[in-house]
């Protein structure tokens, strides 16, 4: 009642709903609300609302302006092309250039996170709705796949360690873990299942000066907006009041392998 932009429906078959918002920020402020209240939830990957036009599906398409430093311009151009960003100007004063792109709303989900980490936190950037326009094809999506826990359990820094050569870890030693729950990027464009609760097998015999230090990499928790900005279509963020965790929609290897089956029937 009080939020006019939001809209709620069910889903019919399903204890699920579709909320429906005025962009990435709009949601991510509810989820937040949500979370600071007591909920705990699962959410998927978000959409973009597309139409029926003239011309068959059309997207939103935003008006981007970026205000950067000269040596951010081709870093940041790259990343709106790849995005299907189209360049419309670009001035360059003392230093500074500002870029007016014309981008597809859905280029534009999770772009402020990395914008800022490649301009240093030196660039501005800023987007408003244009128009709807024919649909601009597929865009690039993750490239790696994602390390699963294939057992209930708790991480230990020892078998962490290990693991750290095969790809990018999302939690530390002591993290109480699920099947099907993503702990880490794979190196590799396929998803990996690991067990990392082993820990390291003592002997009663030990020779000094053979143990290795465990020396972990630290990692860098993710934020609601990354976490909704990384996932695949069958992955789902799971938000309670104390944690942000990564899952597969199907947690069990057979269930993702019986899915996999059935779509390619």
């Amino acid at each position: 009642e009080t939020n006019v932009g939001l809209l709620v429906e069910d889903i019919p078959g399903t204890d699920a709903y579709r909320v429906s918002g005025r962009g990435e920020l709009h949601l991510s402020v509810l989820l937040e609300q949500m979370r600071r209240e007591g909920f705990e939830l699962q959410v998927s990957r978000p959409e973009v609302i597309v139409r029926n036009g003239v011309k068959g599906k059309e997207e939103p398409v935003e008006q981007v302006i970026i205000d950067i430093p000269e040596s951010a311009i081709g870093t940041v151009i790259d990343m709106l092309t790849r995005r299907k960003g189209e360049m419309v100007d670009m001035k360059t004063e003392n230093g500074h250039t500002r870029i007016e792109f014309t981008a597809p709303t859905r280029g534009l989900l999770g772009l402020r996170g990395d914008f800022i980490i490649e301009t240093k936190g030196e660039g501005i950037l800023s987007h408003s709705f244009l128009c709807y326009e024919p649909w601009k094809g597929d865009l690039p999506g993750r490239t790696r796949g994602s390390i699963l826990s294939m057992l209930h359990g708790v991480a230990t820094g020892y078998d962490l360690w290990k693991l750290e050569e095969r790809g990018k870890l999302f939690i530390g030693p002591g993290t109480l873990m699920y099947e099907g729950m993503i702990i880490g990027e794979s190196a590799k464009d396929q998803d990996m299942e690991v067990n990392v609760t082993k820990g390291k097998k003592l002997t009663n015999m030990r020779a000094s000066g053979t143990d290795e230090a465990t020396k972990l990499t630290p990692i860098q928790p993710m934020t609601l907006e990354q976490a909704l900005e990384y996932i695949s279509d069958d992955e789902l963020v799971e938000i309670t009041p104390i944690n942000i965790r990564l899952r597969k929609k199907m947690l069990t290897d057979n269930e993702r392998r019986r899915s996999r089956n059935a779509a390619n029937s």
